[in-house]
C-alpha cells in the first residue's frame, strides 16, 4: 500500500483539468478576437472598394455614401473585435453589412 487514498489524488487532477480548461478558453477567446478583427477589416475594405466603384459610376450620391458608412461601421467593428468586444463587433458587422446592402438596393 502506498498510503495515498483516492481523495489525495483528486485535487491535483482537478487543478490540472481547470488549467487545461482555462488555456482552452483563452485560445478560443484569442481566436474569436482575430476572426472579428479580420472580418471587420475585410468588410471595411470591400465597402470602400464598392464605394469607389459606385462613386465613379452613375449611381446616386447616397449609394456610395451608404457603402462608405457601412465600411466605417465595419472598421469600428474590427477595432472592437481586436480589443475583445466580440459580441458588439458581431452586431456592428451585421449593421454595417445591412447599411451597405440597403444602400445598394436604393440605387
Amino acid at each position: 500500500m502506498s498510503g495515498r487514498t483516492d481523495s489525495d489524488a483528486g485535487p491535483a487532477i482537478a487543478e490540472d483539468a481547470e488549467q487545461q480548461i482555462g488555456e482552452q478558453q483563452i485560445g478560443e477567446a484569442r481566436r474569436a478576437r482575430w476572426i472579428a478583427a479580420a472580418t471587420g477589416v475585410l468588410l471595411a475594405l470591400a465597402g470602400l472598394a464598392a464605394s469607389l466603384v459606385r462613386f465613379t459610376g452613375s449611381a446616386p450620391a447616397r449609394v456610395p455614401a451608404a457603402f462608405a458608412l457601412g465600411a466605417a461601421v465595419c472598421g469600428l467593428a474590427a477595432v472592437l473585435g481586436a480589443k475583445g468586444r466580440t459580441r458588439r463587433a458581431l452586431w456592428l458587422l451585421i449593421v454595417g453589412t445591412m447599411v451597405m446592402a440597403f444602400g445598394d438596393q436604393s440605387g
